[in-house]
């Protein structure tokens, strides 16, 4: 999770310790907490109700292996932003991400998301295309290193560089940007 939200360009910061979760709440300016419910000597929901009592408005995403009506409906109570049940994949840690972010109003930089836009957009139309990277460098003349970062939006693609994927796409540049 933590390497996927940091290239998604979010400031990570992750805990091994649940109980020391308070303290770093305290010392940090923090929008959101991703939180299990099942951690090691310490109860999530024990958790959760402490980070309550430090900031009430943090936006905080529950994620379990084990869920039941009793932790989900408790969750509730504790006024959770979003509650997972795993496994889940990386798309869907995006969306929650995303979702909770966008409804706290809090803003992304507008060019990363662009980038990711740009990004998922390749990605998605070349897996229903049933190209790989492989195929696709040989259409655009790219290294499967580039269209690889270009997905993963860890680098911008300049305007030839999008036409040329959108090309061997077979798809208008413009779709790439899809309703950015």
């Amino acid at each position: 999770m933590r390497d996927t939200l940091e290239r998604d360009g979010y400031d990570v910061t992750t805990l091994s310790d649940p109980t020391q979760a308070v303290a770093t709440l305290k010392r940090g300016d923090y929008h959101l907490v991703l939180l299990d419910l099942m951690m090691p000597g310490v109860d999530g929901l024990t958790v959760l109700g402490e980070l309550r009592k430090v900031d009430p408005d943090i936006a905080v995403v529950i994620f379990t292996g084990y869920p039941t009506v009793d932790s989900a409906v408790e969750s509730i109570k504790l006024d959770v932003s979003d509650y997972i049940r795993k496994p889940f994949g990386v798309d869907e840690l995006r969306r929650v991400v995303e979702r909770v972010i966008a409804k706290r109003g809090l803003q992304r930089d507008r060019e990363q998301l662009l980038h990711q836009v740009i990004g998922a957009n390749i990605r998605r139309v070349r897996k229903e295309l049933a190209l790989t990277l492989r195929q696709m460098a040989r259409r655009t003349g790219l290294s499967v290193s580039a269209l690889s970062q270009i997905e993963r939006a860890e680098c911008s693609a300049s305007v030839a560089s999008l036409h040329r994927i959108a090309g061997a796409l077979g798809v208008r540049v413009a779709t790439l940007f899809g309703d950015f």
